[in-house]
C-alpha cells in the first residue's frame, strides 16, 4: 500500500493553533486546485511512490509525535485514511490541511483537520465542499486566506451565516506579499470577529521560496 510523496521534512509549524511546534511534514503529491497565489506548485506533479512503512521509518526517524499531513490536495490519494491510522496507532498526533473541496467525513475523529475554505481572490471559491462543515469538529480548524477587502467581507459572511466561530477556531491569514497584516487586523477588531489571525511564521525564518522549512 503506497502514497505518491512529494516530500517528508521536519520543521516548525508555520501556522494554525499549533505554529511554532516542531513537526514532521508529510507532503502528498497532487493538486485539483490552481490558487491564484499558490506557493507549492512543485508538489503537482513530482514525487516518490513510497509504501507506508517506508513513510513510517522516515517519520519515526525525526523522534517527534506531531505530523502534519499536507499537500497539494492529500485528500485525493485513497491511502491517506490508511497512512492516518498507521500513524495513530503509532501514538503520533496527527493534523491534516486540506483545500476543501474534498470531504472530510472519513478522516478519523483523533485527526486535526484544518479546513481552507477558499476565498473570491484564490479563483477557487466555486470549488469549496460545503458539505464538509457539517462534519467539523470543535477540535478542528478552518482558515481563510485573506488577499483584499473583498476576500474579508465574503469571510464574514461565511463565519457569521454558517455561525462558523462557534463551531471551531478560526484563522485568517494575508496571501504573502499581497496585503499589508495591519490592514487585516483592523478590520478584525473592528468587526470584533473571534478569528485567530495568523501569518506564515516560516516565511519569516526562512526564504519564501525554500523547500523543506
Amino acid at each position: 500500500m503506497s502514497l505518491k510523496i512529494n516530500e517528508i521534512y521536519y520543521s516548525i509549524q508555520g501556522e494554525s493553533s499549533y505554529s511554532g511546534l516542531p513537526c514532521v511534514f508529510v507532503r502528498l503529491t497532487y493538486c485539483n486546485l490552481r490558487c491564484s497565489y499558490c506557493d507549492t506548485e512543485y508538489a503537482f506533479y513530482d514525487g516518490e511512490n513510497l509504501e507506508i512503512k517506508e513513510i513510517l521509518k522516515q517519520i519515526n526517524s525525526y523522534k517527534c509525535n506531531l505530523v502534519e499531513i499536507t499537500g497539494g490536495e492529500p485528500l485525493l490519494q485513497k491511502n491517506y485514511i490508511k497512512l492516518i491510522e498507521e500513524l495513530e496507532k503509532n501514538d503520533k498526533k496527527v493534523l491534516i490541511e486540506t483545500g476543501g473541496s474534498l470531504t472530510i467525513k472519513n478522516i478519523s475523529k483523533n485527526t486535526h483537520i484544518i479546513l481552507d475554505l477558499k476565498c473570491p481572490s484564490s479563483n477557487m471559491e466555486h470549488k469549496n465542499l460545503w458539505d464538509n462543515l457539517k462534519y467539523i469538529k470543535k477540535t478542528d480548524e478552518i482558515k481563510f486566506v485573506i488577499g483584499d477587502k473583498i476576500d474579508y467581507d465574503w469571510s464574514k459572511k461565511i463565519i457569521k451565516e454558517n455561525d462558523l466561530e462557534n463551531k471551531c477556531l478560526i484563522l485568517m491569514s494575508p496571501v504573502y506579499d499581497k496585503i499589508d497584516n495591519e490592514e487585516i487586523i483592523n478590520w478584525i477588531l473592528k468587526d470584533n470577529l473571534k478569528v485567530r489571525f495568523q501569518i506564515q511564521l516560516h516565511k519569516e525564518i526562512w526564504d519564501k521560496d525554500k523547500k523543506g522549512v
